[in-house]
């Protein structure tokens, strides 16, 4: 099934409403849009008027961005962060001198 096309519209907003609206959408991590979108589907959800198959919560929003920390292994520490402790390299904290370092 192909993803339904978004419908643009045109908002003329106060500046103040804007500013404000802007704010909350920074402090949430979301764009402008998403906010008012996300506060319409609350507002139609808590009046009873929303069309049937549409739910209010955000999860029936499409996901974009960047995937969630630990969804794909990226939460993993890289190979190189971590010390090669088979060379002998010290781990950070280690109150061993380094062996490789020049001058200790």
């Amino acid at each position: 099934m192909a993803a339904k096309e978004r419908k643009s519209v045109l908002l003329r907003l106060d500046p103040d409403v804007h500013e404000a609206l802007s704010r909350w959408a920074a402090d949430e991590l979301r764009s402008a849009n998403a906010q008012i979108e996300f506060l319409l589907r609350r507002a139609l959800g808590q009046a009873g008027r929303l069309p049937r198959g549409v739910r209010a919560d955000v999860t029936s929003l499409p996901r974009r961005g960047r995937p969630p920390k630990g969804a794909d292994g990226a939460d993993e520490p890289d190979a190189a962060e971590e010390p090669d402790t088979e060379r002998g390299e010290p781990e950070a904290g280690d109150p061993r001198p380094d062996p490789h370092e020049e001058n200790p």
